[in-house]
This record gives structure tokens, C-alpha cells and sequence, in this order.
């Protein structure tokens, strides 16, 4: 069959099988160029990597960095759905087998579980599977983004929502597809809303994770505990930062703080929130103004030169952040790595602003960069990338 996206809402609801894996390979060799340009400036990377939420975004482009960069053997969960016959699966289903199919070629050891990253379920399996291969991990990555978590302790089900606290948010978003720019608002979130938030998204589940892999021995010296989280310009507060995700993300923050007291006194550990810049993900797409503000950003950001997608801010993460040469790992005053330093300078929201208070869809693709943000939209299902034929018929979906 010809596959051609499906979207609905801002969401595509297909994916690509080649495309997917053709541009999982372009962040492979994207890594691979750039570990042989740093060359001996780069610092001592992770041996043996745990990616929790490995398929896409900023967690497959950590699994990545860490296995092509560092040579890390890597054990990566995700909850993911094949694909049959004649229907998709989800594009992280895609990236995992191509990035596991890279890895085998490469003779860097790699294993991908699929299932419910919160349960203790696949906390047991991921111990297991260590267990049999005789290692230890010394990174351990927490980039899981899901709207339902249920709870192991009590098996209540709990549901995240994308809402303002306190007062109604009104804002203006751009289509992907067409570039017509609409105003969208959402009504408060009630105190439950919000608590559920935070039991879905917040460091809960995380401080479990490191709990349990510490109680079973599975935490090696000096291993770095590392979550992702998003500040933001000060226009998307409202609904992102000071709403009810930017709430579960401030938990998720707090949890660094004690995690990393505990890890200290378990292996002489650290953990740490690294703030990421604001891409286009499957998340992002569907935030209010967020879309707007990412096609403009990346029109300033490109002019500028300092524009990075998931695995440039990844790779540079790792390599200036989490691995320098002499160890340290910069933080701020809050004890956040601030990988988002790019997006968050003056002179750059500066701008974003200013072309953000006179952008219309006449003048969009002047202020903007739609076609970057589209690309990057389908990109990240496996369509629009260089090098693969949509022409070309797929004989099954269920091919990896």
C-alpha cells in the first residue's frame, strides 16, 4: 500500500515503517559525526544505559547518544503497538527495532521491552534482564510522557490533563498542515485535575524506579539519575508552567532533589533535571500556542545558528553537560542543567516576541518557519524525510 499521513487535531494518527527507520538512522549518524569531530575532548560516558520512554523524542535520541557516542549498552522500555498487516503501528515501535537493528550491526549490546513502564511488573523484568547479563547501570533515563498512570501500590488509574490553574486560558495556535492560525482556550482545572497530574507525570514513579533498582543492587557507582522537563517563554506559563503539567514537572523537580541525596549516600550518585528546549513532538503539537511560538522560534533560531533538534540537544547534553572532561555538571540556582540556554536567550525571546506580536497567517511565512515545523511534525511519524520513496509501495505494516 501507499501510506500517506493521517492527522486529525494536530495529531497523526499513522506512521511511516521506513521513514520512521530512515530518520532513526540519520540520528545515529548524526551522533557517529559528531563523536569523531569531538574526538578526545569528549569526557567518559555511561557503560550501561536504562532509557525509560526510549521510542521517540528525547528519550530514543538518549539511547542513541549514549550506545553511538559512548558505546553504552543500552536496556530501553516503551510501551509500544505493533503494527498488523494493513494498519500502523505507533512510530516508536519503528525507531526501537531500527535502533536495536543498528545496534546489533554495531556490536553494541541492546535490549528493548515493551510494555506499561509504570508497573512493577516491568521494573521486575528490566531487573531480570540485568541480573542474567551480569551489569549494573550507571545512567538511567526518565523520559516517560503519558496521559494515564496506574498507581502499583493502590491500582488506581490516574488521567493527566493539559489545563490552566486557577483562571481560563485563551491563546493563539497555527495548524501544522494549512498555517491557519485560530484562538484556542481551556477552562481551569479543578483541584482533582491537578493532583492527578501530578501522580501521572510528577517524580513519583521515577523515585520508585531508582528505589527499586537500588534495593536490587542494580545501581552502579556514581550512576546518574537524569528526567527531562520544559520551562518555557513566559508567554506559554499560563497553560504549560503554571497549569497542571508545569506543576507535575515542578514535583518532578522537587523528586531530583531528594533522589539525589539518596543516591549519594546508595552509590555516590547524582540526580539531576535537565530543562530541554522546545521541539515539536507529539506532545507539543497539541499545547495551546506552543505550535505559534516553536515556528517562530525556530525561524529565529535558525538565522541565528543556534538551532538543535532532539538529538543535537542531546548529543550536546551529554557531551557538555552530564560527561565533561572534568566531571563537573553545570547547573542553576535551582539545580536544573539548563541544555534549553539556547532557546532562552535574551536576544532570541527578544525577537520571538517581537514577531510574535505581529504575526497573521499573511505574514507567517515571513516570521516564521512553518516549513521547518511541518517537516518536524511529520518527521517524527515517519513522513517527509530525505531519502525515502512515499511513492514506493509498503508491502506490510507489521515489516520491521
Amino acid at each position: 500500500m501507499i501510506v500517506k499521513p493521517m492527522i486529525r487535531s494536530n495529531i497523526c494518527l499513522n506512521a511511516h515503517p521506513v521513514g520512521c527507520a530512515t530518520e532513526t538512522e540519520r540520528q545515529i549518524a548524526y551522533v557517529q559525526a559528531q563523536k569523531a569531530r569531538r574526538g578526545s575532548e569528549g569526557g567518559t560516558g555511561p557503560r550501561a544505559a536504562l532509557v525509560l520512554g526510549c521510542s521517540t523524542g528525547y528519550g530514543l535520541a538518549s539511547r542513541i547518544t549514549a550506545a553511538f557516542a559512548y558505546g553504552a549498552r543500552t536496556l530501553g522500555v516503551s510501551f509500544e503497538k505493533a503494527g498488523t498487516e494493513t494498519k500502523s503501528g505507533t512510530p516508536g515501535w519503528y525507531n526501537n527495532a531500527a535502533f536495536d537493528r543498528a545496534a546489533g550491526k554495531a556490536g553494541i549490546p541492546s535490549l528493548t521491552l515493551n510494555g506499561d513502564a509504570f508497573s512493577d511488573d516491568m521494573r521486575k523484568a528490566v531487573i531480570a534482564e540485568a541480573k542474567k547479563q551480569g551489569y549494573a547501570f550507571d545512567l538511567v533515563v526518565y523520559s516517560l510522557a503519558s496521559p494515564v498512570r496506574t498507581d502499583p501500590e493502590t491500582g488506581v488509574l490516574y488521567k493527566s490533563v493539559l489545563k490552566p490553574i486557577g483562571a481560563p486560558y485563551s491563546g493563539k495556535t497555527v495548524d501544522p498542515m494549512s498555517g491557519i492560525i485560530s484562538e484556542v482556550s481551556a477552562l481551569p482545572a479543578s483541584n482533582a485535575e491537578a493532583a492527578e497530574t501530578v501522580k501521572v507525570m510528577g517524580g513519583e514513579d521515577w523515585e520508585r524506579w531508582i528505589r527499586q533498582l537500588g534495593d536490587a543492587g542494580m545501581l552502579a557507582k556514581g550512576c546518574l539519575a537524569v528526567a527531562y522537563s520544559y520551562i518555557g517563554p513566559a508567554l506559554s506559563h499560563a497553560i504549560y508552567r503554571d497549569g497542571t503539567i508545569g506543576g507535575a514537572k515542578k514535583h518532578l523537580e522537587q523528586t531530583a532533589r531528594s533522589l539525589d541525596a539518596a543516591l549519594q549516600a546508595h552509590c555516590g550518585g547524582h540526580a539531576f533535571v535537565s530543562v530541554n528546549k522546545g521541539l515539536v513532538t507529539r506532545s507539543s503539537a497539541v499545547i495551546p500556542v506552543i505550535p505559534l511560538y516553536l515556528a517562530v522560534l525556530f525561524k529565529v533560531m535558525k538565522e541565528k545558528g543556534t538551532h538543535e533538534g532532539c538529538i543535537e540537544q542531546m548529543e550536546r547534553l551529554f557531551a557538555e553537560r552530564l560527561y565533561t572532561p572534568s566531571g563537573d555538571i553545570p547547573v542553576d540556582g535551582e539545580r536544573l542543567i539548563r541544555i534549553d540556554d539556547r532557546e532562552m536567550d535574551a536576544s532570541v525571546q527578544t525577537e520571538v516576541n517581537r514577531r510574535l506580536a505581529e504575526v497573521s497567517e499573511a505574514n507567517l511565512a515571513a516570521l516564521g518557519d512553518m516549513d521547518g515545523y511541518r517537516h518536524d511534525f511529520l518527521a517524527t511519524n515517519g513522513f517527509d524525510v530525505a531519502g525515502v520513496d512515499y511513492g514506493a509501495d509498503v508491502p506490510r505494516m507489521d515489516a520491521i
